[in-house]
């Protein structure tokens, strides 16, 4: 935020009325004229570092917020919705968007409420353009991928546990047992084909696969343990959310257990210590909390208690080809984790050349963004269909100005004149002359010289 103009009247004028102040009482406890604090509710001035400072000193909230309460979800809000395949013709760049949303924020609310609505006709709550992975997704960002109320009571159970032994797999598996008369069975793969976990009622069993690693095991029998003990913590969350179909609830209900489980084996105040002690170094951290490279890489990302915040890592998985399994943006705001394509120039495609090792890349977008990435492939447990182990590459990532205290980033320099230039993918990038280009971008006219051939086989006109 600290190269944007921040206009946020809305949010500072609800601030302010939901502590019951009048702008004349805020003025003077921020030491500014109430004319000026008028200005800024009716988004004629923008807020300065010290007054968001300031600000969240008061209120208690993360200033990163200002952004997301900007009207439709801020510039990445409006770039989602304007990259739908009836603007294509058109040529809106970056500068042009912030100054429609300082000078004119009620007109781009009315725009996203319009563009929503279209949606909603087209299908039963955007289901027909935005799937329920999707809606499921846009409810995990709207808290940041954090769940205080599941952290608190994970972390509290966590410590309940370890009272008696350092063996949390052994932990849980006793507390099934005894309170809740479930005994878990490790069964061989021939007789769980193509199942990794299944709770047999009759039975009273959690039954896990021989193909599970020690890690996945510790997990599987912790997400049966959310099921049952966050069972109400869950289901107010669910019930908040609203979605609009079976499918869409199922995948939340998943998460959020997950979520549990993650919080249960990597309790928040213990992880986010080991993290700064070890400057977020994957490998240990694993080691130290017997977890998944992917596991640890998704607690990465909800480390955002209010008063004990961890540095706002995003997270993606793909498979070979490409597509998306699993992206979480939490409270990095990265553009990397919105974007339909992947530019084959960001070396999380390169993760499944050299499997088990963690590559870093300092990448700069065309937005003027630096970020600092970690990439590395992982292998699914069991060959499924076709007797094919699955493969995923996974990448997290953090702003490069935050990523100065990561063990993997020492002694490297950050400046964004080293930074890797990279795009959003082929039809979102206007780089020009780029060897890897294998589409035209969508939001310029191409234009041909038989004269002349360069790098790319498509030339375009630019800005």
């Amino acid at each position: 935020m600290a190269d944007r103009k921040i206009f946020a009247g809305a949010s500072i004028k609800r601030l302010r009325r939901g502590a019951g102040m009048t702008q004349v009482a805020l003025a003077d406890a921020l030491d500014i004229s109430a004319s000026y604090l008028n200005l800024i509710e009716r988004n004629q001035r923008p807020l300065s570092a010290r007054l968001m400072l300031l600000l969240a000193d008061r209120f208690d909230f993360d200033p990163r917020q200002l952004v997301t309460d900007e009207p439709g979800g801020g510039l990445d809000g409006i770039r989602r919705r304007l990259a739908d395949s009836m603007f294509d013709d058109l040529s809106i760049d970056r500068t042009e968007l912030d100054d429609w949303l300082a000078m004119a924020p009620g007109t781009v609310e009315a725009f996203v409420r319009a563009f929503d609505d279209r949606l909603r006709e087209q299908g039963v709550s955007e289901l027909k353009t935005l799937d329920s992975i999707q809606l499921v997704r846009r409810e995990i960002e709207r808290w940041r991928n954090h769940f205080a109320d599941l952290d608190a009571m994970a972390e509290a159970l966590a410590d309940e546990l370890r009272l008696g032994t350092a063996d949390l797999y052994g932990a849980i598996t006793e507390r099934l047992r005894i309170k809740h008369q479930l005994s878990v069975r490790i069964l061989p793969e021939t007789v769980m084909p193509n199942l990794l976990r299944r709770l047999d009622l009759h039975a009273r069993q959690l039954q896990l696969s021989e193909m599970l690693d020690p890690a996945s095991r510790t997990f599987q029998a912790a997400i049966l343990l959310a099921e049952i003990e966050a069972q109400s913590e869950i289901n107010a969350l669910m019930a908040g959310a609203d979605l609009p179909d079976k499918a869409a609830k199922r995948l939340y209900h998943r998460h959020l257990s997950s979520y549990f489980a993650a919080a249960l084996i990597m309790p928040y105040d213990r992880f986010l210590r080991a993290c700064e002690q070890t400057g977020y170094q994957i490998q240990l951290l694993q080691r130290r909390f017997g977890a998944g490279f992917e596991q640890v890489a998704h607690r990465l990302t909800t480390l955002q208690r209010v008063g004990a915040r961890g540095l706002p890592f995003f997270m993606i998985k793909i498979d070979r080809s490409g597509i998306v399994s699993k992206r979480f943006a939490g409270a990095s705001n990265a553009s990397l984790v919105e974007s339909l394509h992947r530019c084959p120039l960001w070396n999380i495609h390169r993760a499944f050349e050299r499997p088990l090792e963690i590559q870093s890349q300092l990448v700069a977008l065309e937005d003027g963004s630096n970020w600092f990435t970690l990439s590395r492939a992982v292998q699914g447990a069991g060959s499924g269909a076709g007797g094919f182990v699955a493969e995923f590459a996974i990448s997290l990532g953090v702003s490069a100005e935050l990523a100065a205290p990561l063990f993997d980033a020492r002694g490297l320099d950050l400046s964004s004149e080293r930074a890797d230039l990279i795009g959003l993918g082929c039809p979102a990038c206007a780089r020009p002359q780029c060897s890897q280009r294998s589409a035209p971008p969508k939001s310029r006219v191409l234009q041909f010289d038989e004269r002349e051939r360069g790098l790319s086989p498509y030339d375009f006109v630019a800005d």
